[in-house]
This record gives structure tokens, sequence and C-alpha cells, in this order.
């Protein structure tokens, strides 16, 4: 495969929308020119994730992560710059020249491949051999516009339909197991159809692309009833979202995620209005789908049957969900429904409601616990026992307390008791450790907080660096990575006539430190006055000089007093010029004549 041409590589930079590409995966709020939100490369529950548009640039505070659209895409999906460059040009319709493929990385094939099934689904499902599965997807209330917009397939009840078609197409079977698609003969002689029999629902990750199927079966005899790829290098169940892409808007615009258990139930939400409806596939939530959904909002709404095992679906999903600081209300369906029953039976108006209405999982938790019984000492307590576990999970202290009153009001109880049963549950817990990585107070010193002060300036005012002498701002602060970034961005000023430059071509210029810093710098940089930026940045270079001419004299002194053989007249020359150049750091006129420096 050729080399992707840097021309290619600046007109794609420049179509990418970043703050769009990363809201895939994060929920940011705006803060001042930039945007914020939890980090997706490590646990973090106070936000130190920043995009900034201007400079098409992300960067976290925390871990260090940063870069533009395309380190983010590596670092995220786990691809090669190549993979990452065509991954995204394929989306902003950029046309990278291409070989025959047989290079490309195992990712893309597998996405690739996925594609080329979900096709030949879709027409096996239009074809006369999916007539059964078209009249199964009548009976569920699903018309052609309906199995067209969610993209439902069938797979037909053969042993080798797909795999033919990919030999026929040139492609390796071997390819199409490691998909999940294919499944290796007994003895290792040929493939077999991993899906047979089966309407087919394609899973995408958040940026539409195919990356799983769930097949659900349409004999009574098949087992299991629902069937989903195995784990793959593209598909991990214990963070995959069947509905992604299509939810991820209208996650944003509600301020919610409702989360369901099958696919039907999430379609039967989405044909209702509820967009910002996803469903796990076929695994129950784990601390990986907790995560997911917590860099994207802040609310869940759990859907579950009214039954003692609907409660215990809703304990399990609270256990995993609270710890990660989400708030969730649970919506009751009728006993023995699910969403497509309801939508079915009561119209999506009355589905809809049961989203809307849905109250705090724990209004619910604790009504039914007191429904229990409040009347004695041991049925009180058996009330709080039964839901001081969840209530220790709530992370925010205002919310775990009020949910604490709750409970003490719903049982009769004392809060003091309440508060103690609550205290003896996270004490057994253990106290929570603070985010290992989360933002901290930088301690820096005075050099680097003087060197990274200027550094903003020089980015957000080139001018005010274009002029000066490279090899002199390099003899300013001598620690790293200031003692190479403050010099590359005078560099990069003056190539620039002191006009804005590409922070993207001066960062690959740099090492790892020095281009971290500067992502920070990039993505937390504000508006400077041009008159006040000259007046600190003046002010700032000064400082420096100063610093520099006092450590040069303490060295002199220390020459001296170490080396008494010295010529006392070279030292007091040395001396001379030092006081000089520190007058002038200072903005005063040469001193008058008179005698030498004291040493």
């Amino acid at each position: 495969m050729g080399r992707i041409p840097e021309e290619t590589i600046e007109t794609l930079r420049e179509r990418i929308d970043i703050v769009d590409l990363v809201g895939r995966h994060v929920s940011l709020r705006q803060s001042g020119r930039s945007f914020k939100g939890l980090c997706p490369f490590h646990d973090e529950k106070t936000p130190s994730f920043h995009v900034n548009p201007e400079r098409s640039i992300f960067h976290c505070f925390g871990c260090g992560a940063g870069g533009d659209a395309f380190q983010f895409v590596m670092r995220h999906e786990a691809l090669s710059f190549p993979e990452a460059v065509r991954s995204l040009a394929r989306e902003a319709g950029v046309e990278i020249p291409e070989s025959d493929g047989s290079d490309r990385g195992v990712t893309q094939q597998l996405r690739d491949i996925n594609e080329r099934a979900q096709r030949l689904f879709q027409r096996t499902l239009e074809s006369p051999k999916g007539e059964a599965a078209r009249a199964y997807l009548a009976g569920r209330g699903l018309d052609e516009t309906a199995i067209e917009r969610f993209g439902l397939g069938y797979a037909p009840d053969s042993w080798d339909t797909l795999t033919r078609a990919l030999r026929g197409a040139g492609l390796d079977p071997a390819l199409g197991e490691s998909a999940g698609l294919l499944s290796a003969r007994r003895g290792g002689e040929g493939y077999f159809d991993f899906f047979r029999g089966r309407v087919i629902f394609p899973i995408q990750d958040v940026r539409g692309q195919v990356v799983a199927f769930g097949g659900r079966a349409l004999s009574s005899e098949q087992e299991p009833k629902y069937l989903n790829t195995t784990e793959t290098p593209v598909f991990r169940k214990r963070e995959a979202f069947y509905g992604f892409p299509e939810a991820l808007a209208a996650i944003r615009k509600a301020g919610q995620v409702v989360v369901v258990e099958g696919y039907f139930d999430r379609i039967a939400l989405a044909l209702s209005g509820v967009a910002e409806a996803v469903a796990t596939c076929g695994t129950a939530l784990t601390r990986e789908h907790a995560r997911q959904l917590r860099r994207r909002t802040r609310e869940v709404v759990l859907l579950f049957d009214g039954d003692a095992a609907g409660e215990r679906a809703l304990e399990r999903a609270l256990e995993v969900l609270l710890p990660e600081g989400l708030r969730v209300r649970a919506g009751v369906l009728p006993a023995g429904a699910d969403p497509a029953d309801v939508l079915e039976r009561e119209g999506p108006e009355a589905l809809r409601k049961v989203v809307d209405d849905a109250p705090p999982a724990f209004s619910f938790l604790i009504g039914r616990a007191a429904a229990r019984g409040r009347s004695t000492p041991w049925e009180k307590a058996d009330a709080v026992g039964a839901v001081i576990r969840q209530l220790a999970a709530v992370q925010n202290a205002v919310e775990r307390g009020e949910f604490a009153r709750q409970l003490a009001l719903a049982v009769d109880a004392r809060i003091e008791d309440v508060d103690a049963a609550l205290r003896n549950e996270l004490r057994e817990r253990g106290t929570p450790d603070a985010d290992p990585v989360a933002t901290r107070p930088r301690r820096d010193g005075p050099e680097a907080r003087n060197a990274r002060h200027l550094a903003r300036i020089w980015l957000e005012r080139p001018a005010l660096a274009a002029h000066l002498d490279v090899e002199d701002v390099a003899a300013l602060s001598p620690e790293a990575p200031w003692d190479t970034l403050l010099p590359a961005l005078c560099t990069a000023a003056r190539e620039a006539r002191g006009e804005r430059f590409d922070v993207h071509a001066l960062a690959e210029r740099l090492g790892e430190d020095a281009r971290g810093e500067l992502a920070a710098l990039a993505v937390e940089s504000d508006q400077v006055d041009a008159d006040a930026a000259g007046r600190a940045a003046g002010d700032l270079l000064r400082w420096f000089r100063r610093r520099r001419a006092e450590q040069a004299a303490r060295g002199a002194t220390r020459q001296f007093r170490a080396d008494p053989a010295t010529d006392p007249a070279e030292i007091l020359a040395t001396k001379q010029r030092q006081i000089e150049e520190r007058r002038r750091a200072q903005g005063l006129p040469p001193s008058p004549a008179r005698g030498g420096p004291r040493l």
C-alpha cells in the first residue's frame, strides 16, 4: 500500500470536526473556548479531558493522552496511523489511493468482511429464501421501512451460503472465522456458517461500522433462541451496545440513555420516539458498559419487569452503574411484558410514558423493601439491609444522604440508625480511593510556571516570538521540556512570519514530553489582549534573563571561593559583565564607572 499523500492528510484534518468525533465516545460540555468531559482512556469521575475545536486537538490533564483526530482514533480503536486515516477518510468522503488491499490492517479487514456479510444477509431477506423471516418480522410489527431503517437481514438455513460467498469474493475463510462469521469443521477440513436460519441484527460501533451480529432463531426447536457473534478484535460484548450510532445524538439531546436487554426492545423504543435507547448484546450490564454510558450522560433509565426476577435484575444493574456515578431511574413494565409487547398492545404513547415517568431506582427499591413489612424491629432491619448495599454504592454524598432519609421515613426507622448502617457498609467496602490519575494542581517551580505562561502567550500571539533569537531563547530555561519547546515555538512563529502556525506540524518535531505540554497549552489557551500579552511576554523574558544572570554570578563567586588561585582580575571582570547583564535584564542604564564589585 502506498504512502498516504501529506496533502490528503491535511485536507482530512481540516474536514474533520474533532468535537463531533470525540463526542461519539464522550459527553462533552463547553467550557470557554474548549469542551471537556470524562477521559475515555483512563478511569476518572472528575472531567480532565479537553477538546479544542479551533486547533482540532485534544488533551487529558489526568493521564496525559493528547493529539489530533488521528491520534484519538488510533488510541481508541487500536488502529495504526494509516488505518485511522483511511477510516476517517471514508466517513468524510475523502478518497485515498488504495492498492489491492492485501496488506490492510486486520481490524479493518474484519470490519470490511462484516459489511460484506451484512449486505448478503439483507439481500437474502429480500429474496424468496427470506419469506419466512419477513413473515416473522411482520408478525412483530416491523414493515419494510423499519426493516430497512434497522438494517435487518436473514441468514438462510444453510451450512455454507456465506462460506461460498466469501470464497467467491476471493476472501480467506479463516478471516471469516476471525470475524465470528464462520466456524471451522471438526478435523480442520473446511468451514461452515455460524448463523443459520436466523433473523439477523447488525451490531455497529459508534462510527456506524458493522462489527458483529445478533441472530434470532425462527424455529422453536432451534437453540439458543438468540445467538451473538463471539468476541473478536473488533467486538467486545462487555462494552458493546446495540443501537449505536443512531442513539448517540439522541442521548446527548435527551441527557439520558434508556437501557434494555433485547434487540426487539431497542427497536420498539426507537419506533416509539425513544431514540436514546440501546440494548446489551447477549450479556448482563458490566463495568465496561457503565463506563461507556458515563462518558456520554449522567442519567440511565432501566426498563424491567415488575416481578421478583425483574427486581433482582435491577439490583444487579445498580451494583454496576452506581459506582460509576450514574443516576439511575427504573421504568416498570407490566408483568411478563417487554417493550415490544407494550408497543404492540398499547401504542407508542404508553411506552414513552413508562420512560418519562420512571422514578429514581432507589424510590422503587425502598418502596418494595418497605412493602415486605416494617411493624417489628426485625422487619425494619431487614428492609434497611435489603437496599443498604446499593445505597452505599451511590457516589455523591448529597444523593446518598437524601436516599438514606427517604429509607428511614419509608420503614419508620430513625435516620441515625440508617446512617449507622450505611457507615458500617461503607466501612466494610473500604474508603473509596481518589482517582489514581485525576487532575491535580500542578506543583511546578517558578521556572516551569513562567515558561508555561510564556509558551501560552507565544502560542496565542506568535508575532511576539517571531523576531527573537532562537539560541538566546534556548538558553533562557534549562529545564526540560521547555528547553526544546520554547525555541521550537520561536522557530514555528518565525517560519509563519508571526501568523498562526500549524500546531500539529510543530508537534511532530517534538519529543513526547514537549509534545504533551504543547497539547495541554493548545486545548486550554485563551484569547490574550495584544497589549497585555506584549507586556507579559516582555516581563517574563526579563525575569528569565535576570535569573540566568544571577545564577551565573553565584557560579563565578563559588568558583573564586573554591579556587583562590583563580585570577582575581578575571573574576572581577566576569562579575562586572554579569552586573551589567542583570541591569539590562531589568531595563536599567549601564552602571557608572566605579570600583569593582565585591566578591
